[in-house]
């Protein structure tokens, strides 16, 4: 393919990935160029499923097929043709890691660093040999701790979990991690011929007794004498101590109930021989400045800028390897600060992180990269920020812009929109009634594009969610709260309202909903049941989907068998199961694909031959319902599938409450694994809308706008505000000012991230909070309440 240089644009024809409609757009080089629409509309679709896929492709091709294997490998796009289009770097959203070895050091390779810092630079004992970089790490053989291998923590049982209430006897359950029944009555016998006597309340015992009895790893075998009521001839029984019991049940039962029981007596405590760092004792007797790299790795970035500054701003010749090194981190790490991650530190753990904070790790990775002519295609970079937090990520872009790279992002933050130099406009729906491209051009251009819904917001033409602020019905209070950055905090959330909690990024708006206020059962005693929906995928096989989970699915195979073809036939409802033996392809296990080995190519998956993706053989699928076989209905967006299934009440309450909270455009049929953070959550909402209970409940919502164009928000928010309606609570952890603006109530925590935030710094109704002095939620707010 030839490239015309002069030609500053990329150029895309006939693309017709996923619901893009054969689409053709010019798309300019060297800017930033926002992709907008409403949730499913076919904007990653063009950003990564095309463009970003074409670029890798093409990089590709030019590797070793041998190497090829290595690599992650997205599939080649259904596009005619892309000219004018540079190498790519995609920076999508993604939750922690799955491992707790991967940290904000391994992410941002900020560890590699420090690791070769204090091998080459640090302060050795005296007379102790120099160590390899490799032996700083808690990743490596040469560095972990023995104890722990590395993990920095160690699960064990302590007597107050074993034992929760010391007034009671052996004979009445002192020990509760003891088993029941006949092991039990076992157990307290051969207690009895240890001449320990088991009716003497627990905290009258001997120590050395009660540490015996629970600790020790001797297993003595002791002759059980007869019994009348039990056994009428002796016999000898091995003892467990209440350790011993807990710590073989979890590392040998296959019963997930004795697994789940014996976990309550355990807790993750801080290594004793590493003190949590997870390095071996020699790694640790190394300092710099003073301190140990475990020491170094707890430390704010704000406090480890102004640690190694000094030795950074030194002339070379005092110490070359230290200057150089101190002076790369310093520069690195500025950039994490200009991103308003100064709260987070080396050690902290992936998983702990937000979706957005990752991000943002990211992207300060690339802009140290010093990468030229280079595509970034951002997967909504301000998802999960608080305005505040956008500002700087949005100051970053620009220089990522201004060193000669093109930004490709996708986006539903109208701020960042506003700042784009170029839009293009995806609708006008979702699945099937989008994938057109509505607008390419200058953002003020979009003006005009009447069928747009993301111009009827950002030109202000869209009708705002207006109400009545609602008066609340009573108070939860919670008093002295102490967990990760929250130090002693007291709140009250009001009952019988929509409750936004708010602050910055870290600010501990997440610990206090989904952790403290989720798991307190004084404050849970209000309410008749607890609904916590996260952004945690629905399941984690593509055997799990949207119709399964929401249970409709249970409805449609009944359906199937009740026709007169089944009943003839005698299949009953597992029948129409992929999952089930019977009425699966067997050739894939009801998997509808298989994998394909390729001998120096990476494997891929392809359609089954036998049953062509439909998952199931070919007698299951001859039964039919209104000419459309099971496999069929599975293919229907839940906008079809309403009309289809319009005369079956079950499914229709499903159906709609989807369609409800906006996910009218998923597939029945779509897999877990493809579904967002956000359609994750939307649909345990639907799910739980579908049920009709009644009773006071609490739902605890993690940023459920995270993702959503505005016109999606405001369906969600109506969804929200019927739960409140009905009777219900519902507090949310919310950065969307269109969101907060539409509550009842707001609970401001901050003033900053990390150990600069957990508290709570403005309440009130949205109008109050806005004028709040010291909150960095209230000058946003007042502007979009000030907005008509």
């Amino acid at each position: 393919m030839t490239t015309d240089v002069t030609d500053h644009f990329v150029r895309v024809r006939g693309a017709r990935e996923h619901n893009l409609r054969n689409v053709d757009v010019d798309i300019p080089r060297g800017a930033m160029v926002a992709f907008t629409g409403v949730s499913g509309s076919g904007k990653s679709s063009l950003a990564f499923g095309t463009l970003y896929a074409e670029a890798q492709r093409r990089y590709f091709e030019s590797v070793a097929p041998y190497a090829r294997r290595l690599l992650q490998q997205v599939g080649a796009p259904h596009v005619q043709q892309i000219t004018g289009l540079p190498p790519a770097v995609a920076l999508q959203q993604r939750r922690g890691a799955a491992t707790s070895r991967s940290s904000v050091g391994t992410i941002t390779t900020l560890s590699n660093l420090l690791r070769i810092l204090y091998s080459r630079a640090g302060d050795y004992p005296v007379g102790a040999a120099g160590l390899a970089a490799e032996a700083f790490s808690p990743n490596t053989v040469a560095g972990a701790c023995p104890r722990c291998h590395g993990l920095g923590v160690v699960h064990d049982v302590t007597e107050e979990l074993l034992v929760p209430d010391p007034s009671l006897s052996i004979r009445e359950g002192a020990i509760a991690a003891w088993p029941g029944a006949w092991q039990g009555a076992n157990l307290r016998s051969i207690v009895t011929g240890l001449d320990i006597d088991i009716d003497r309340p627990w905290r009258r015992l001997r120590k050395q007794e009660r540490d015996w009895l629970l600790f020790t790893d001797e297993q003595p075998s002791v002759l059980i004498k007869p019994q009348r009521d039990r056994v009428d001839h002796g016999y000898y029984r091995k003892f467990w101590s209440a350790r011993k019991h807990v710590m073989h049940v979890l590392s040998d039962s296959k019963s997930d109930r004795m697994r789940e029981r014996a976990l309550r007596f355990v807790e993750d405590a801080a290594c004793p021989e590493c003190r949590g760092s997870g390095l071996r004792p020699e790694a640790l007797a190394v300092t710099f400045v003073g301190r140990s790299i475990a020491e170094v790795n707890n430390l704010p970035f704000a406090e480890l800028v102004t640690l190694l500054r000094p030795v950074a701003d030194l002339p070379e010749e005092n110490n070359e390897v230290a200057v150089r090194i101190c002076a790369d981190l310093v520069a690195r790490v500025e950039v994490l600060l200009d991103l308003g991650l100064g709260y987070l530190s080396l050690g902290r753990s992936s998983t702990t992180l937000s979706p957005g904070e990752a991000q943002r790790l990211r992207i300060a990775t690339q802009l140290r990269s010093g990468l030229f002519g280079v595509v970034y295609v951002l997967d909504e970079p301000s998802a999960g920020l608080h305005p505040a937090d956008a500002e700087p990520l949005l100051d970053v872009l620009d220089r990522l812009k201004v060193s000669g790279n093109s930004l490709f992002v996708v986006e539903h933050d109208l701020d960042v929109v506003r700042r784009a130099d170029w839009v293009v406009d995806i609708g006008p729906g979702a699945g099937e009634a989008g994938g057109r491209v509505l607008y390419s051009g200058p953002v003020a251009g979009l003006e005009d594009v009447a069928e747009s819904a993301t111009s009827a917001y950002l030109f202000g033409r869209a009708e705002r969610l207006e109400h009545d602020v609602r008066e609340p019905q009573g108070w939860l209070r919670l008093r002295g709260v102490s967990r990760h950055n929250l130090r002693d905090v007291s709140v009250e959330i009001p009952l019988c309202v929509l409750t936004a909690v708010t602050g910055v990024s870290g600010s501990g708006k997440s610990t206090l909903v989904t952790q403290v206020l989720a798991e307190d059962p004084t404050a849970l005693e209000s309410f008749d049941r607890l609904v916590l929906v996260d952004q945690r995928p629905i399941g984690r096989t593509p055997r799990s989907n949207l119709a399964t989970y929401t249970g409709m699915f249970d409805t449609v195979r009944k359906l199937y068998a009740a026709t007169d073809d089944a009943r003839a036939r005698g299949y009953g409802a597992g029948r129409f199961s992929f999952n089930v033996a019977e009425g699966r392809c067997e050739t894939c296990q009801g998997e509808g694909f298989v994998a394909v080995e390729l001998l120096f190519l990476p494997g891929t998956y392809a359609p089954c031959p036998t049953c062509h993706g439909k998952r199931y053989n070919a007698e299951t699928l001859e039964i039919t319902y209104r000419d459309k076989n099971v496999a069929d209905v599975l293919d229907l967006s839940v906008d079809q599938a309403a009309a289809f299934l319009a005369d079956v009440p079950a499914a229709v309450r499903s159906l709609e409450t989807l369609r409800e909270v906006g996910l009218g455009y998923l597939r029945l049929g779509q897999p877990a694994t493809e579904l967002s953070g956000g359609e994750a959550q939307r649909i345990k909402l639907a799910t739980e809308l579908q049920r009709a209970r009644r009773g006071h409940a609490l739902y605890l919502l993690d940023e459920p706008t995270s993702g959503l164009h505005p016109s999606d928000t405001a369906l969600l928010l109506r969804q929200l505000h019927r739960l409140v309606e009905a009777g219900n609570t519902v507090v949310l952890v919310e950065h969307d000012l269109d969101a907060i603006a539409a509550a009842d109530w707001v609970i401001d925590l901050g003033p900053g991230g990390g150990d600069a935030g957990g508290q709570v710094v403005a309440t009130g109704t949205p109008a109050d909070v806005a004028k709040a002095e010291g909150s960095a939620t209230a000058p946003y707010l007042a502007r979009r309440l000030d907005r008509p």
